[in-house]
């Protein structure tokens, strides 16, 4: 009879990023900025949050399971860079609540929930906490006893500290994100400004448009395919625009101008949209999709008393 090879075998390590959005910008905004609201800057997310995959790739045994990105939102009603930013690989959005006085409700006991959870069911071997409140420590002795080591990372200071004392004490390694690190990623916010008279319309230059468009040619035999009416279409980008300033508020739409460029994200739940307003596809009539946008960015621009071309086209 077989002797069974009771072994131990060696688990591979794997670790996860914790990250509390709101202490990591608003520290951020202040030593690289001085500023002290989150509206007066711009974060290229996407970018910093490969930054810091990179980074912990380069201090952390192991391969990472994912990045957990914990925000807020008005009624957890992601944002438009939360949206864009759901849409990574290996990025997980977690979202609280944003009260009236833009103060964050949630987001704490849900980094606690996961950070216990991931280290009971040895997810993982070790955990970069990007956070400065002290309630995080019960979390991370939870998560200790279980055999998880705890890397806590803070955003360098412009004076003092800005990470309780008890969850540095904690933490078996802390490592500093200097504003020479993070700098790269954030921008002061750009005013909007009316446009211009008569400007070209947000569709025509989001495709690239000029008046020397190549003609379409009709073959012999060949039936020509109607696509829907241009006044139809763009009346649909004022409604769906028109239900995104209901449903997900101005300050969600705010994010969006100037303009006209739309994230990729943005333009497809636009387009998907739409289809379900018709009842019919879009995808065979580029023209559609140029006139889709220019109803949606007439109706944004009338919302925020900015002025706007339409196309001619």
């Amino acid at each position: 009879m077989a002797i069974p090879d009771l072994t131990p075998h060696p688990v591979a390590a794997k670790y996860a990023v914790l990250v509390d959005v709101g202490y990591l910008y608003a520290a951020a905004g202040e030593v690289i900025l001085g500023a002290k609201e989150r509206k007066e800057y711009r974060v290229a997310a996407d970018e910093l949050i490969q930054a810091l995959k990179k980074h912990a790739m380069e201090r952390i045994p192991g391969e990472l399971l994912r990045v957990y990105w914990y925000d807020a939102a008005r009624d957890r009603v992601p944002t438009v860079d939360q949206r864009v930013i759901a849409q990574l690989p290996w990025v997980k959005v977690r979202l609280g609540n944003l009260n009236a006085r833009g103060q964050q409700k949630g987001v704490d006991a849900q980094i606690r929930s996961d950070l216990e959870a991931l280290a009971r069911h040895h997810a993982v071997s070790d955990t970069v906490l990007i956070a400065g409140d002290e309630d995080m420590v019960p979390a991370v002795e939870a998560a200790q006893t279980f055999g998880v080591r705890i890397h806590l990372w803070g955003v360098e200071p412009p004076y003092g500290t800005n990470q309780a004392e008890r969850l540095v004490w904690e933490s078996d390694t802390v490592e500093e994100l200097t504003a020479d690190f993070l700098r790269p990623y954030f921008s002061r916010s750009a005013q909007v400004v009316p446009a211009a008279p008569s400007p070209p319309s947000p569709a025509q230059v989001f495709a690239g448009r000029t008046a020397m468009a190549k003609p379409v040619v009709k073959q012999p035999g060949q039936v020509t395919k109607l696509g829907p009416s241009r006044p139809r279409v763009e009346e649909v980008g004022e409604h769906v625009a028109q239900k995104w300033i209901l449903t997900r508020g101005r300050d969600n739409i705010r994010d969006l101008l100037p303009g006209p460029l739309l994230p990729t994200v943005i333009d497809t739940e636009l387009l998907i949209e739409a289809e379900k307003e018709l009842g019919h596809s879009l995808r065979p009539y580029p023209e559609a999709r140029v006139w889709l946008r220019d109803g949606f960015w007439a109706r944004v621009y009338r919302e925020f008393d900015l002025g706007v071309g339409i196309s001619t086209k």
